[in-house]
C-alpha cells in the first residue's frame, strides 16, 4: 500500500509518505507500552485536562483542521467543519464524564459468597486502532477518546489516502499534554499488521472498515487471542410509512443519503416506501436530488462532493452497471458532474429485488435505492432481509407506532423520524455483517476494560 494524499476534486498527488519499517513498528509498540505502565497510574484529573485541551485546540483552529479533511479525501467544507466539532464534542464528553465511566462497583455478597466483593474497571494496555477515509478524525478520536481516558496507550493505523489527517492527531495530542508514546501514528503496511496484533504487549484492536478488513483483523486477534470490536458496513434501510410528512421525510432522505458523497456507513441506503405514498415520495426525491450541486468542495455553494477517490468511484460505476444488467433501472439526475475529479452523478436505482446480484451489496457513494412495498409488515420484512445490520429510521407522524416497528427492525440502531444520527452522547454499534462492540458513551469505553474482581475475605471464612 502507498500512503499519499490525492486531492479528489482534482486527482492531483499532493504527497506520499513512506511506509513504517519493522524497526519503527518496533519501537513504537516498546514507546506506547512504556507510556502505558505511567499512563494507567496517572489521576483522572490529568487525563480530563488533556482530552479538554485537545478539544479546545480543535475548536480554536477549526478551519484550519477542516480544510485538510477537504484535501485528502474531498469532504464539502462544512462537513469538514461538522466533522471538527463533532470530534471535538467527543474529546469534551470524556472529559466531562472522567472517572464516573469507570467507578468500582461493589457485588452484594449472598449466597456462598463471603468478603467484601468490588468489580474494579482497568485498562488493558496496548491498542490497534485501525480507521477508515471517510471521517478522517471522528473515526480516530471516537476510539481514542474513551481509551485514552480508561488508561489504555494506542497505535494508529488510517487509511493510506488521509497520511496527513492521521499524522495530524500525533501533533493535536502532544500540544494537549498527552506523554510520549501513549498515541502515535503509524504508517503501517498491511504486511506487518499481524506482526502488531501478535505482539504481546499489544492487548486489543478496533476497527471501522470494510467487511473483507474486518473479517481479516478479527481473524487475526482471534489467533492471537485478543480482544476486537468490528464496525463494518451498513445497508440502512430508511423507512417511509403511509402517513408520513413526505416532504420533510424527502429533505431527510436526500441528507441521510447523499451527505458526505453517500460515503458513509450509516447512510440511507435502501429507501423503503409503502405504496401508498410510493409515487409521491419519489417524484419529490426525485427532484431533491436533481438539486444538488457539485463543484469544488471549497466553495460553500457546493452540495455534493466528490467520492474519496477516482477508485471509489470507478467500482461503484461498475457496481450500478452490474444492478442494471440483474434488472434495475438507473436514473441519473442533477447537472452534469465535472469531467475532472472523482465525481459520481448522482443516480436512484429502482426495481431492486433479491433475484437481483447486487441487491445485497453495500453501495458506498452517491446512490440511491428505492423499493416499494405494499405496507407496513412489508416495510419490516424488506428491511431485515439484508446481511447488515448497523442503522436504520422509520418515518411516520404516528411516533408511538414508529416506536414499534423500530423494534422489530434487525439492527443495532434505529430512529424515527431521522435518518441515523451521530453524537458525542449516542452509542454506536450494529449487528449481523455490520460487526460487534460498541464505540462513544460509557458502553464505547468499557470494550477495551479488565473488570477485575477484587474479594477481600476473613481468612477463617469456612471451607
Amino acid at each position: 500500500m502507498t500512503y499519499q494524499t490525492i486531492n479528489p476534486y482534482t486527482n492531483e498527488v499532493v504527497a506520499t509518505f513512506p511506509d513504517a519499517t519493522k524497526e519503527e513498528v518496533e519501537a513504537a509498540i516498546a514507546a506506547a507500552h512504556e507510556a502505558f505502565l505511567s499512563w494507567r497510574e496517572t489521576a483522572f484529573s490529568t487525563r480530563t485536562a488533556f482530552l479538554a485541551k485537545a478539544a479546545e485546540l480543535l475548536r480554536a483552529d477549526k478551519r484550519r483542521y477542516a480544510e485538510l479533511l477537504t484535501l485528502e479525501m474531498g469532504k464539502v467544507i462544512a462537513e469538514a467543519e461538522a466533522e471538527v466539532d463533532l470530534s471535538a464534542d467527543i474529546l469534551q464528553y470524556y472529559a466531562d464524564q472522567g472517572g464516573s465511566l469507570l467507578e468500582t462497583v461493589t457485588v452484594p455478597v449472598a449466597y456462598a459468597a463471603e468478603g467484601e466483593v468490588e468489580i474494579v474497571s482497568e485498562p488493558l494496555g496496548v491498542l490497534l486502532s485501525v480507521e477508515p477515509w471517510n471521517f478522517p478524525y471522528y473515526q480516530v478520536v471516537r476510539v481514542a477518546a474513551p481509551q485514552l481516558l480508561a488508561g489504555n496507550t494506542i497505535l494508529l493505523k488510517h487509511a493510506s489516502n488521509v497520511p496527513q489527517a492521521a499524522a495530524m492527531f500525533d501533533d493535536l495530542f502532544a500540544r494537549a499534554g498527552l506523554p510520549a508514546g501513549a498515541f502515535q501514528n503509524l504508517y503501517l503496511p498491511h504486511e506487518l499488521t499481524e506482526y502488531v496484533i501478535n505482539d504481546p504487549r499489544v492487548r486489543g484492536v478496533a476497527l471501522t472498515g470494510s467487511e473483507e478488513a474486518g473479517s481479516i483483523i478479527a481473524s487475526y486477534a482471534a489467533k492471537a487471542v485478543k480482544k476486537s470490536t468490528l464496525e463494518l458496513g451498513g445497508a440502512d434501510a430508511f423507512v417511509v410509512l403511509k402517513d408520513a410528512d413526505i416532504d420533510k421525510t424527502v429533505d431527510w432522505a436526500v441528507f441521510g443519503r447523499y451527505w458526505n458523497a453517500g460515503q458513509v456507513c450509516v447512510s440511507a441506503k435502501r429507501i423503503i416506501v409503502v405504496d401508498e405514498v410510493f409515487d409521491e415520495f419519489l417524484e419529490k426525491f426525485r427532484a431533491g436530488v436533481a438539486a444538488l450541486k457539485t463543484g469544488d468542495p471549497m466553495d460553500p455553494k457546493t452540495t455534493l462532493a466528490p467520492m474519496s477517490s477516482q477508485g471509489a468511484a470507478d467500482k461503484l460505476a461498475g457496481q450500478v452497471t452490474e444492478a442494471v444488467a440483474g434488472g434495475a433501472k438507473a436514473e441519473t439526475l442533477g447537472d452534469p458532474v465535472p469531467s475532472v475529479g472523482a465525481f459520481f452523478q448522482p443516480t436512484i436505482l429502482t426495481g431492486m429485488g433479491p433475484k437481483n446480484p447486487s441487491y445485497y451489496e453495500e453501495f458506498f457513494g452517491p446512490v440511491a435505492i428505492v423499493i416499494r412495498v405494499k405496507d407496513e409488515a412489508e416495510a419490516i420484512a424488506v428491511a431485515n432481509d439484508s446481511p447488515f445490520g448497523l442503522g436504520g429510521s422509520v418515518f411516520t407522524k404516528d411516533t408511538k407506532n414508529g416506536e414499534r416497528v423500530a423494534r422489530k427492525i434487525d439492527t443495532g440502531m434505529v430512529y424515527v423520524n431521522h435518518p441515523t444520527m451521530v453524537k458525542a452522547d449516542i452509542p454506536f454499534g450494529g449487528v449481523k455483517h455490520s460487526g460487534y462492540g460498541h464505540e462513544l458513551t460509557n458502553l464505547g469505553i468499557q470494550e477495551f476494560i479488565n473488570k477485575k474482581v477484587i474479594d477481600v475475605v476473613d481468612i477463617n471464612a469456612a471451607f
